[in-house]
């Protein structure tokens, strides 16, 4: 499931950044460094206004993103980040920043303006990635294919976490959620971004159009639905119903976009009130209207 930030702080800082760049493209004036957040995975910062600098938490990961997302950049209809350089023993890689904001950063009294049109961009995106032959990709991620048990037990354990801070009328709604019967699970398996929320879709300020797609540590060969669940849950009902529109028989996926809905629903408002990530939680507790409504 989603990846989130943790509570330890990360040992790398500034002067790791500078020292990295140097090693990374020799001759590189560092103006500014900035951090830019962390997750499970790794620390990121921006350089100079331009370059994103990732520095991995797991040894070993920096190769097989690399040589990830320079395969995505042959494949992708959207651009994806295009590594500038990697240097495997520091753990490090970096690449130019792309133009764009995440939509998780855009008000949500904004999101319904780009709900269609952005759900339809990223429904032809994933029908490109999902048609692609999973063996091309078994050699970069992982097979992720948790059981759909296993992901309602752990919604069950965010639920007790979050119920204080939910009207009456919502424990409702989750709670015969949990009740309620599981999907048919995936019949196929496909490679996805796997983690497809708005906190990593950037879009042109004031426009409609999709800019990139960043944060691809989550990629793996999973369920079709599981990105088609985060479309749901960030950007609605009508997004969903844009990006099935353009993926072929994506009506099949429908009922299982639903169940990771809110499954991944109940992990960010959790993630967004333990960490006070008012984002989080404001997209969260906007989600909460459509995303039970349909159990």
């Amino acid at each position: 499931m989603t990846t989130q930030e943790p509570t330890e702080p990360d040992q790398s800082s500034n002067a790791d950044v500078h020292h990295l760049v140097g090693i990374g493209l020799p001759g590189y004036v560092v103006r500014s460094v900035v951090r830019l957040g962390a997750g499970l995975d790794n620390v990121a910062y921006e350089v100079n206004g331009e370059l994103v600098v990732r520095i991995a938490r797991e040894p070993g990961s920096v190769r097989r993103e690399a040589a990830l997302l320079t395969r995505l950049g042959q494949v992708s209809p959207l651009p994806v980040p295009e590594p500038v350089f990697a240097l495997a023993e520091h753990n490090c890689i970096a690449y130019p920043k792309l133009a764009g904001t995440p939509i998780i950063d855009i008000p949500v009294a904004d999101h319904a303006w780009y709900a269609v049109p952005v759900g339809a961009e990223l429904g032809a995106f994933l029908a490109v990635l999902h048609t692609s032959d999973p063996d091309q990709w078994t050699d970069l991620v992982d097979v992720d294919d948790e059981p759909l048990a296993g992901w309602r037990e752990e919604a069950a354990e965010y639920y007790a976490d979050v119920a204080a801070a939910l009207a009456p009328g919502h424990h409702r709604r989750i709670e015969t959620f949990l009740r309620s019967p599981l999907p048919e699970p995936a019949r196929k398996l496909v490679f996805s971004h796997n983690d497809l929320g708005t906190e990593h879709v950037l879009v042109a300020p004031n426009t409609e159009k999709v800019t990139g797609i960043i944060d691809w540590s989550d990629a793996a060969v999973c369920d079709p639905a599981r990105d088609f669940g985060l479309v749901l849950r960030d950007l609605g009902p009508a997004a969903l119903d844009a990006a099935l529109g353009q993926y072929p028989g994506g009506d099949d996926l429908r009922d299982r976009a639903g169940f990771y809905a809110c499954c991944s629903l109940l992990e960010d408002l959790r993630f967004g009130l333990e960490t006070g990530r008012a984002p989080y939680v404001d997209k969260s507790l906007a989600g909460l209207e459509w995303v039970f409504s349909r159990t």
